[in-house]
Protein backbone atom coordinates (compact mmCIF):
# COMPACT_ATOMS: atom_id res chain seq x y z
CA UNK A 1 0.00 0.00 0.00
CA UNK A 2 1.69 3.33 -1.13
CA UNK A 3 -0.26 5.85 0.66
CA UNK A 4 1.99 8.32 1.51
CA UNK A 5 1.09 11.14 4.27
CA UNK A 6 1.42 14.72 3.28
CA UNK A 7 3.84 16.48 5.91
CA UNK A 8 2.55 19.40 7.59
CA UNK A 9 0.13 21.19 9.65
CA UNK A 10 -3.41 20.65 9.30
CA UNK A 11 -5.47 23.61 8.45
CA UNK A 12 -8.82 22.63 8.02
CA UNK A 13 -12.14 23.62 9.75
CA UNK A 14 -15.91 23.15 8.81
CA UNK A 15 -16.82 23.14 4.98
CA UNK A 16 -19.83 24.26 4.42
CA UNK A 17 -23.04 23.38 6.45
CA UNK A 18 -22.44 25.65 9.78
CA UNK A 19 -23.66 28.95 10.32
CA UNK A 20 -21.34 31.90 9.63
CA UNK A 21 -21.28 35.79 10.15
CA UNK A 22 -18.08 36.60 9.40
CA UNK A 23 -15.15 34.02 7.72
CA UNK A 24 -15.86 31.56 5.31
CA UNK A 25 -17.29 28.57 6.41
CA UNK A 26 -16.68 25.84 4.25
CA UNK A 27 -13.10 24.94 4.34
CA UNK A 28 -12.43 26.97 7.84
CA UNK A 29 -10.01 29.33 8.47
CA UNK A 30 -7.27 29.63 5.81
CA UNK A 31 -3.95 28.76 6.77
CA UNK A 32 -2.60 32.42 7.34
CA UNK A 33 -5.91 32.61 10.57
CA UNK A 34 -5.18 30.02 11.85
CA UNK A 35 -1.36 27.72 12.24
CA UNK A 36 -0.88 24.86 14.02
CA UNK A 37 0.46 24.38 16.52
CA UNK A 38 4.27 22.19 15.88
CA UNK A 39 3.96 18.81 16.49
CA UNK A 40 6.74 17.02 18.51
CA UNK A 41 8.93 14.17 16.97
CA UNK A 42 8.82 10.71 18.61
CA UNK A 43 11.60 8.47 18.78
CA UNK A 44 14.39 10.54 18.45
CA UNK A 45 17.14 11.07 20.72
CA UNK A 46 16.76 11.38 24.05
CA UNK A 47 12.76 10.99 22.92
CA UNK A 48 11.34 7.28 23.66
CA UNK A 49 8.48 6.10 21.70
CA UNK A 50 10.05 4.62 18.67
CA UNK A 51 7.39 3.10 15.78
CA UNK A 52 4.38 3.60 17.60
CA UNK A 53 4.59 7.00 18.49
CA UNK A 54 5.68 8.12 15.01
CA UNK A 55 2.65 5.77 13.44
CA UNK A 56 0.37 7.20 15.77
CA UNK A 57 1.59 11.29 15.10
CA UNK A 58 1.26 10.14 11.22
CA UNK A 59 -2.38 9.04 11.39
CA UNK A 60 -3.48 12.23 14.25
CA UNK A 61 -1.81 14.73 12.54
CA UNK A 62 -2.71 14.19 8.53
CA UNK A 63 -5.28 12.93 6.15
CA UNK A 64 -3.40 10.51 4.33
CA UNK A 65 -4.00 9.40 0.60
CA UNK A 66 -5.34 12.49 -0.29
CA UNK A 67 -5.00 12.03 -4.39
CA UNK A 68 -5.82 8.80 -3.68
CA UNK A 69 -9.11 9.60 -1.88
CA UNK A 70 -9.81 12.31 -4.73
CA UNK A 71 -9.79 9.85 -7.59
CA UNK A 72 -12.21 7.54 -5.81
CA UNK A 73 -14.44 10.31 -4.99
CA UNK A 74 -14.32 11.31 -8.48
CA UNK A 75 -14.67 7.82 -9.69
CA UNK A 76 -18.02 6.88 -7.53
CA UNK A 77 -19.34 10.33 -8.69
CA UNK A 78 -18.62 9.80 -12.29
CA UNK A 79 -20.16 6.05 -12.39
CA UNK A 80 -23.48 6.90 -10.35
CA UNK A 81 -23.61 10.34 -12.17
CA UNK A 82 -23.30 8.72 -15.73
CA UNK A 83 -25.74 5.64 -14.59
CA UNK A 84 -28.49 7.91 -13.39
CA UNK A 85 -28.37 9.96 -16.93
CA UNK A 86 -27.94 6.82 -18.94
CA UNK A 87 -31.45 5.42 -17.45
CA UNK A 88 -32.90 9.18 -17.55
CA UNK A 89 -35.65 7.39 -19.82
CA UNK A 90 -35.96 4.01 -18.00
CA UNK A 91 -36.14 5.81 -14.22
CA UNK A 92 -39.78 5.74 -13.87
CA UNK A 93 -39.98 1.73 -15.09
CA UNK A 94 -36.50 1.04 -12.48
CA UNK A 95 -37.33 2.63 -9.71
CA UNK A 96 -40.25 4.76 -10.24
CA UNK A 97 -43.97 4.83 -9.71
CA UNK A 98 -43.98 2.45 -12.97
CA UNK A 99 -41.82 -0.52 -11.70
CA UNK A 100 -42.42 -4.10 -11.48
CA UNK A 101 -41.20 -3.83 -8.15
CA UNK A 102 -43.94 -1.00 -7.12
CA UNK A 103 -44.31 0.79 -3.76
CA UNK A 104 -45.71 -1.59 -1.88
CA UNK A 105 -44.02 -4.20 -2.28
CA UNK A 106 -41.12 -1.91 -1.57
CA UNK A 107 -42.41 -0.48 1.72
CA UNK A 108 -42.88 -4.21 2.88
CA UNK A 109 -39.11 -5.06 2.27
CA UNK A 110 -37.58 -1.95 3.69
CA UNK A 111 -39.92 -2.35 6.57
CA UNK A 112 -38.69 -5.67 6.97
CA UNK A 113 -35.12 -5.06 6.91
CA UNK A 114 -34.92 -1.75 7.93
CA UNK A 115 -33.44 -0.15 5.00
CA UNK A 116 -33.21 3.23 4.01
CA UNK A 117 -34.78 5.02 1.68
CA UNK A 118 -36.47 8.46 1.39
CA UNK A 119 -38.57 7.29 -1.92
CA UNK A 120 -40.79 5.42 0.93
CA UNK A 121 -41.74 8.31 2.90
CA UNK A 122 -44.72 8.72 -0.61
CA UNK A 123 -45.33 7.31 -3.56
CA UNK A 124 -46.06 11.03 -5.24
CA UNK A 125 -43.86 10.83 -8.76
CA UNK A 126 -43.53 14.60 -7.98
CA UNK A 127 -41.42 13.13 -4.86
CA UNK A 128 -39.91 10.63 -6.99
CA UNK A 129 -38.55 13.29 -10.16
CA UNK A 130 -37.21 15.32 -7.11
CA UNK A 131 -35.30 12.81 -5.29
CA UNK A 132 -33.98 11.62 -8.65
CA UNK A 133 -32.75 15.25 -9.83
CA UNK A 134 -31.29 15.66 -6.52
CA UNK A 135 -29.24 12.75 -6.38
CA UNK A 136 -28.37 13.57 -9.54
CA UNK A 137 -27.15 17.44 -9.27
CA UNK A 138 -25.48 15.57 -5.88
CA UNK A 139 -23.65 13.21 -7.65
CA UNK A 140 -22.39 16.05 -10.15
CA UNK A 141 -21.46 18.50 -7.26
CA UNK A 142 -19.57 15.65 -5.72
CA UNK A 143 -17.85 15.02 -8.93
CA UNK A 144 -16.90 18.65 -9.08
CA UNK A 145 -15.50 18.73 -5.30
CA UNK A 146 -18.13 21.75 -4.66
CA UNK A 147 -19.62 21.71 -0.78
CA UNK A 148 -17.84 18.37 -0.88
CA UNK A 149 -19.01 17.88 2.59
CA UNK A 150 -23.00 18.45 2.25
CA UNK A 151 -22.63 16.71 -1.21
CA UNK A 152 -21.39 13.71 0.15
CA UNK A 153 -24.22 12.92 2.59
CA UNK A 154 -26.88 14.08 -0.04
CA UNK A 155 -25.30 11.62 -2.32
CA UNK A 156 -25.12 9.22 0.05
CA UNK A 157 -28.85 9.83 0.79
CA UNK A 158 -29.85 9.54 -2.51
CA UNK A 159 -27.68 6.47 -3.55
CA UNK A 160 -29.14 4.51 -0.66
CA UNK A 161 -32.29 5.92 -1.62
CA UNK A 162 -32.68 4.61 -5.12
CA UNK A 163 -31.16 1.18 -4.88
CA UNK A 164 -32.84 0.50 -1.76
CA UNK A 165 -36.28 1.22 -3.64
CA UNK A 166 -35.86 -1.79 -6.36
CA UNK A 167 -32.60 -3.88 -4.59
CA UNK A 168 -33.18 -6.51 -7.72
CA UNK A 169 -31.79 -3.84 -10.62
CA UNK A 170 -27.65 -3.45 -10.50
CA UNK A 171 -25.43 -5.72 -12.10
CA UNK A 172 -23.01 -5.98 -8.75
CA UNK A 173 -21.44 -2.67 -9.19
CA UNK A 174 -24.23 -0.93 -7.47
CA UNK A 175 -23.18 -2.75 -4.14
CA UNK A 176 -19.80 -1.36 -4.38
CA UNK A 177 -21.45 1.97 -4.72
CA UNK A 178 -23.75 2.33 -2.21
CA UNK A 179 -20.77 1.54 0.37
CA UNK A 180 -18.33 3.44 -0.97
CA UNK A 181 -20.86 6.38 -0.62
CA UNK A 182 -21.40 6.02 3.32
CA UNK A 183 -17.39 5.32 3.22
CA UNK A 184 -17.22 9.01 1.07
CA UNK A 185 -19.01 10.48 3.72
CA UNK A 186 -16.50 9.97 6.71
CA UNK A 187 -13.19 10.85 4.14
CA UNK A 188 -11.43 14.21 3.40
CA UNK A 189 -11.71 13.54 -0.11
CA UNK A 190 -11.45 17.02 -1.56
CA UNK A 191 -7.98 18.26 -0.59
CA UNK A 192 -7.51 17.87 -3.72
CA UNK A 193 -8.67 18.49 -7.43
CA UNK A 194 -11.45 19.68 -6.23
CA UNK A 195 -13.42 23.39 -6.24
CA UNK A 196 -13.16 23.63 -2.94
CA UNK A 197 -9.36 23.21 -2.62
CA UNK A 198 -9.37 26.03 -5.29
CA UNK A 199 -11.33 27.77 -3.11
CA UNK A 200 -9.50 27.48 -0.01
CA UNK A 201 -6.30 27.96 -1.62
CA UNK A 202 -7.48 31.52 -3.46
CA UNK A 203 -8.49 32.58 0.81
CA UNK A 204 -4.73 31.73 1.11
CA UNK A 205 -3.74 33.99 -1.73
CA UNK A 206 -5.69 36.90 -0.29
CA UNK A 207 -4.78 35.89 3.53
CA UNK A 208 -0.66 36.38 1.86
CA UNK A 209 -2.06 39.48 0.51
CA UNK A 210 -3.40 40.72 3.37
CA UNK A 211 -6.62 40.67 2.59
CA UNK A 212 -9.85 39.43 4.26
CA UNK A 213 -11.28 35.82 3.21
CA UNK A 214 -14.13 35.95 1.24
CA UNK A 215 -17.56 35.68 3.36
CA UNK A 216 -19.23 32.25 2.88
CA UNK A 217 -23.04 32.50 2.27
CA UNK A 218 -23.94 29.76 0.64
CA UNK A 219 -22.23 27.21 3.54
CA UNK A 220 -24.73 28.49 6.40
CA UNK A 221 -27.94 28.42 4.09
CA UNK A 222 -27.36 24.96 3.43
CA UNK A 223 -26.99 23.88 7.17
CA UNK A 224 -29.93 26.10 7.90
CA UNK A 225 -32.17 24.18 5.06
CA UNK A 226 -30.65 21.10 5.63
CA UNK A 227 -31.76 21.07 9.42
CA UNK A 228 -35.22 21.50 9.50
CA UNK A 229 -35.05 18.39 7.18
CA UNK A 230 -33.45 16.44 9.18
CA UNK A 231 -35.51 16.99 12.36
CA UNK A 232 -38.61 16.34 10.44
CA UNK A 233 -37.34 12.83 9.19
CA UNK A 234 -36.33 11.74 12.44
CA UNK A 235 -39.86 12.73 14.43
CA UNK A 236 -41.60 10.76 11.40
CA UNK A 237 -39.17 7.90 11.44
CA UNK A 238 -37.56 8.53 8.13
CA UNK A 239 -34.21 7.49 8.65
CA UNK A 240 -34.81 3.66 8.38
CA UNK A 241 -34.58 1.54 11.34
CA UNK A 242 -30.90 1.18 12.07
CA UNK A 243 -29.40 3.44 14.56
CA UNK A 244 -26.29 4.24 12.77
CA UNK A 245 -27.55 6.38 9.82
CA UNK A 246 -29.30 8.80 12.40
CA UNK A 247 -26.60 8.50 14.68
CA UNK A 248 -24.08 9.53 11.57
CA UNK A 249 -26.39 11.98 10.09
CA UNK A 250 -26.92 14.15 13.35
CA UNK A 251 -23.16 13.87 14.27
CA UNK A 252 -22.31 15.45 11.06
CA UNK A 253 -25.01 18.34 11.53
CA UNK A 254 -23.90 18.94 15.10
CA UNK A 255 -20.49 18.74 14.10
CA UNK A 256 -20.35 21.66 11.29
CA UNK A 257 -21.93 24.20 14.14
CA UNK A 258 -19.23 23.11 16.24
CA UNK A 259 -16.57 23.64 13.67
CA UNK A 260 -18.03 26.77 13.06
CA UNK A 261 -17.89 28.00 16.90
CA UNK A 262 -14.29 26.78 17.67
CA UNK A 263 -12.66 28.53 14.10
CA UNK A 264 -14.65 31.89 14.99
CA UNK A 265 -13.84 32.08 18.73
CA UNK A 266 -10.72 29.61 19.67
CA UNK A 267 -9.15 29.61 16.12
CA UNK A 268 -5.53 28.54 17.95
CA UNK A 269 -6.65 26.81 21.03
CA UNK A 270 -6.81 23.16 21.71
CA UNK A 271 -10.32 22.33 20.72
CA UNK A 272 -9.34 23.54 17.22
CA UNK A 273 -6.35 20.90 17.28
CA UNK A 274 -9.09 18.05 18.87
CA UNK A 275 -11.32 18.41 16.17
CA UNK A 276 -8.29 18.55 13.20
CA UNK A 277 -7.14 15.14 15.12
CA UNK A 278 -10.58 13.40 15.39
CA UNK A 279 -10.77 14.49 11.43
CA UNK A 280 -7.83 12.60 10.96
CA UNK A 281 -8.39 9.52 12.70
CA UNK A 282 -12.01 9.22 10.75
CA UNK A 283 -10.47 9.66 7.36
CA UNK A 284 -7.73 7.47 8.12
CA UNK A 285 -9.44 4.99 9.98
CA UNK A 286 -12.13 5.10 6.83
CA UNK A 287 -9.54 4.73 4.02
CA UNK A 288 -8.33 1.69 5.34
CA UNK A 289 -11.39 0.47 5.58
CA UNK A 290 -11.81 0.77 1.83
CA UNK A 291 -8.55 -1.14 1.35
CA UNK A 292 -9.70 -3.92 3.21
CA UNK A 293 -13.21 -4.07 1.32
CA UNK A 294 -11.26 -3.82 -1.71
CA UNK A 295 -9.22 -6.86 -0.69
CA UNK A 296 -12.04 -8.59 0.77
CA UNK A 297 -13.80 -8.53 -2.71
CA UNK A 298 -11.22 -9.52 -4.94
CA UNK A 299 -10.11 -12.46 -2.67
CA UNK A 300 -13.59 -13.72 -2.00
CA UNK A 301 -14.38 -13.73 -5.83
CA UNK A 302 -10.59 -15.34 -6.54
CA UNK A 303 -11.42 -18.19 -3.88
CA UNK A 304 -15.14 -18.95 -5.14
CA UNK A 305 -13.86 -19.35 -8.57
CA UNK A 306 -11.26 -21.65 -7.24
CA UNK A 307 -13.88 -23.71 -6.31
CA UNK A 308 -15.99 -23.89 -9.19
CA UNK A 309 -15.39 -26.73 -12.37
CA UNK A 310 -15.62 -24.38 -15.01
CA UNK A 311 -12.81 -22.21 -13.68
CA UNK A 312 -10.99 -25.28 -12.96
CA UNK A 313 -10.86 -26.60 -16.23
CA UNK A 314 -10.01 -23.16 -18.07
CA UNK A 315 -13.12 -22.74 -19.84
CA UNK A 316 -15.66 -20.32 -17.73
CA UNK A 317 -14.60 -17.12 -19.74
CA UNK A 318 -15.90 -19.20 -22.84
CA UNK A 319 -19.77 -19.28 -21.67
CA UNK A 320 -20.73 -15.39 -20.89
CA UNK A 321 -18.70 -15.14 -24.59
CA UNK A 322 -21.09 -16.54 -25.94
CA UNK A 323 -24.67 -15.40 -23.83
CA UNK A 324 -26.59 -12.81 -25.85
CA UNK A 325 -27.18 -10.68 -22.79
CA UNK A 326 -23.39 -10.28 -22.47
CA UNK A 327 -22.26 -9.84 -26.46
CA UNK A 328 -22.74 -6.28 -26.74
CA UNK A 329 -20.64 -6.76 -29.46
CA UNK A 330 -21.26 -10.09 -31.20
CA UNK A 331 -17.94 -10.33 -33.30
CA UNK A 332 -15.35 -9.55 -30.77
CA UNK A 333 -16.58 -12.12 -28.29
CA UNK A 334 -16.85 -14.99 -31.42
CA UNK A 335 -13.39 -13.78 -32.34
CA UNK A 336 -12.57 -14.17 -28.77
CA UNK A 337 -14.52 -17.68 -27.98
CA UNK A 338 -13.11 -19.20 -30.89
CA UNK A 339 -9.74 -19.18 -29.42
CA UNK A 340 -9.36 -21.75 -26.88
CA UNK A 341 -6.09 -20.91 -25.82
CA UNK A 342 -7.12 -17.15 -25.19
CA UNK A 343 -9.82 -18.36 -23.14
CA UNK A 344 -8.23 -20.71 -20.86
CA UNK A 345 -5.11 -17.99 -20.71
CA UNK A 346 -7.85 -15.25 -19.51
CA UNK A 347 -9.89 -17.69 -16.84
CA UNK A 348 -6.84 -18.90 -15.37
CA UNK A 349 -5.40 -14.90 -15.42
CA UNK A 350 -8.43 -13.54 -13.45
CA UNK A 351 -8.42 -16.14 -11.12
CA UNK A 352 -4.55 -15.83 -10.22
CA UNK A 353 -4.63 -11.61 -10.52
CA UNK A 354 -7.83 -11.76 -7.85
CA UNK A 355 -6.26 -14.44 -5.44
CA UNK A 356 -2.86 -12.67 -5.29
CA UNK A 357 -3.69 -9.15 -4.99
CA UNK A 358 -4.47 -9.06 -1.29
CA UNK A 359 -0.67 -11.21 -0.65
CA UNK A 360 1.34 -8.62 -2.62
CA UNK A 361 0.14 -4.84 -0.97
CA UNK A 362 3.19 -5.05 1.05
CA UNK A 363 5.16 -4.95 -2.48
CA UNK A 364 4.98 -2.29 -4.38
CA UNK A 365 6.38 -3.44 -7.73
CA UNK A 366 4.10 -6.93 -8.01
CA UNK A 367 1.46 -4.80 -6.42
CA UNK A 368 1.16 -2.21 -9.20
CA UNK A 369 1.71 -4.74 -11.92
CA UNK A 370 -1.56 -6.37 -10.71
CA UNK A 371 -3.22 -3.36 -10.22
CA UNK A 372 -2.82 -2.65 -14.01
CA UNK A 373 -3.84 -6.02 -14.77
CA UNK A 374 -7.06 -5.74 -13.09
CA UNK A 375 -8.19 -2.45 -14.34
CA UNK A 376 -7.43 -3.97 -17.81
CA UNK A 377 -9.68 -7.01 -16.61
CA UNK A 378 -12.31 -4.43 -15.41
CA UNK A 379 -11.61 -2.97 -18.76
CA UNK A 380 -12.03 -5.58 -20.61
CA UNK A 381 -15.40 -6.87 -18.98
CA UNK A 382 -16.98 -3.01 -19.77
CA UNK A 383 -16.34 -4.15 -23.45
CA UNK A 384 -16.99 -7.67 -24.00
CA UNK A 385 -19.39 -8.36 -21.73
CA UNK A 386 -21.49 -4.99 -21.74
CA UNK A 387 -21.05 -4.04 -17.92
CA UNK A 388 -19.54 -0.72 -17.89
CA UNK A 389 -21.09 0.76 -14.65
CA UNK A 390 -20.02 -1.97 -12.78
CA UNK A 391 -16.50 -1.82 -14.49
CA UNK A 392 -16.54 1.75 -13.40
CA UNK A 393 -16.96 1.11 -9.98
CA UNK A 394 -14.35 -1.77 -9.25
CA UNK A 395 -11.19 0.55 -11.11
CA UNK A 396 -12.49 3.30 -8.32
CA UNK A 397 -12.55 1.23 -5.91
CA UNK A 398 -8.89 -0.09 -7.51
CA UNK A 399 -7.36 4.00 -7.43
CA UNK A 400 -7.19 3.58 -3.64
CA UNK A 401 -3.96 1.87 -4.57
CA UNK A 402 -2.52 3.71 -7.31
CA UNK A 403 0.63 5.25 -6.77
CA UNK A 404 1.00 8.90 -5.52
CA UNK A 405 3.63 9.68 -8.38
CA UNK A 406 1.74 8.30 -11.26
CA UNK A 407 -1.45 10.25 -10.04
CA UNK A 408 0.93 13.49 -9.27
CA UNK A 409 2.06 13.26 -12.92
CA UNK A 410 -1.51 12.41 -14.38
CA UNK A 411 -2.93 15.46 -12.57
CA UNK A 412 0.04 17.54 -13.89
CA UNK A 413 -0.62 16.24 -17.49
CA UNK A 414 -4.20 17.02 -16.98
CA UNK A 415 -3.50 20.59 -16.11
CA UNK A 416 -1.09 21.13 -18.66
CA UNK A 417 -3.97 19.79 -21.60
CA UNK A 418 -6.68 22.46 -19.57
CA UNK A 419 -4.46 25.26 -20.02
CA UNK A 420 -4.12 24.38 -23.30
CA UNK A 421 -7.45 23.75 -24.26
CA UNK A 422 -8.85 26.91 -22.54
CA UNK A 423 -6.03 29.32 -24.22
CA UNK A 424 -7.21 27.93 -28.05
CA UNK A 425 -10.56 29.38 -27.17
CA UNK A 426 -11.36 32.69 -28.62
CA UNK A 427 -11.10 35.60 -25.77
CA UNK A 428 -9.18 33.60 -23.48
CA UNK A 429 -5.63 34.63 -22.66
CA UNK A 430 -3.03 32.09 -22.89
CA UNK A 431 -1.64 33.22 -19.32
CA UNK A 432 -3.02 30.28 -17.22
CA UNK A 433 -4.77 31.76 -14.43
CA UNK A 434 -4.06 31.64 -10.72
CA UNK A 435 -6.98 29.71 -8.47
CA UNK A 436 -7.47 26.60 -11.51
CA UNK A 437 -9.73 23.88 -10.48
CA UNK A 438 -7.60 22.60 -7.93
CA UNK A 439 -4.29 21.94 -7.41
CA UNK A 440 -2.65 19.69 -10.14
CA UNK A 441 0.35 18.04 -8.18
CA UNK A 442 1.29 19.27 -4.81
CA UNK A 443 5.31 19.52 -3.68
CA UNK A 444 6.78 16.37 -1.34
CA UNK A 445 6.27 19.41 1.13
CA UNK A 446 3.76 21.93 2.00
CA UNK A 447 4.20 25.26 0.10
CA UNK A 448 3.34 28.79 2.22
CA UNK A 449 0.17 30.15 1.56
CA UNK A 450 0.48 31.67 -1.74
CA UNK A 451 0.77 30.58 -5.13
CA UNK A 452 4.13 29.09 -5.98
CA UNK A 453 6.14 28.82 -9.84
CA UNK A 454 4.55 25.49 -11.49
CA UNK A 455 7.87 25.81 -13.77
CA UNK A 456 6.36 27.13 -16.84
CA UNK A 457 6.27 30.76 -15.60
CA UNK A 458 2.63 30.40 -14.65
CA UNK A 459 1.38 29.93 -11.20
CA UNK A 460 0.40 26.28 -9.48
CA UNK A 461 -1.56 26.59 -6.12
CA UNK A 462 -0.16 24.46 -3.15
CA UNK A 463 -2.21 22.28 -1.60
CA UNK A 464 -3.23 22.81 1.39
CA UNK A 465 -1.88 20.22 3.83
CA UNK A 466 -4.47 18.35 6.31
CA UNK A 467 -7.38 19.34 3.44
CA UNK A 468 -8.07 22.36 2.93
CA UNK A 469 -10.95 21.89 0.65
CA UNK A 470 -11.48 18.24 2.56
CA UNK A 471 -14.51 17.21 4.92
CA UNK A 472 -14.61 14.99 7.21
CA UNK A 473 -16.81 13.59 9.61
CA UNK A 474 -16.38 16.30 12.02
CA UNK A 475 -15.81 19.26 9.73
Amino acid sequence: MTIPSPAGPQNEGPQNTAPQNTAPQNEGPHPAAAPRPAVPRFGGPGNPGGGPARALQRVTASALGPYQSAVVRIGFAATYLFFLLRELPNRHELYGPDSPWHWDLARQLTNGNEAFSVLMWTDSTVWFEAVYALTLLSAAALLLGWRTRTMSVLFMVGVLSVQNRSIFMGDGGDNVVHLMAIYLVLTRCAQVWSLDARRAARNAQRAAAGLAPLRDIVGPALWVLLGPVLVAATLMGGLGGTWWLPALLWTIWLSAAAWWAVNRYLPHGEPRTLLDVLANLAHNATLAVIMAEVCLIYATAGWYKIQGSRWQDGTALYYPLNLDYFTPWPALSDILGASGLMVMVLTYGTVIVQVAFPFTLFNRRVKNVLLVAMICEHAGIALLLGLPFFSMAMIAADAVFLPTAFLVWLGARATIGRRRLLSGLPGRSRTPEPGAFGPAHGPAHPPEAGSVQDGRGGTEEPRLQGGGGGHTLVG
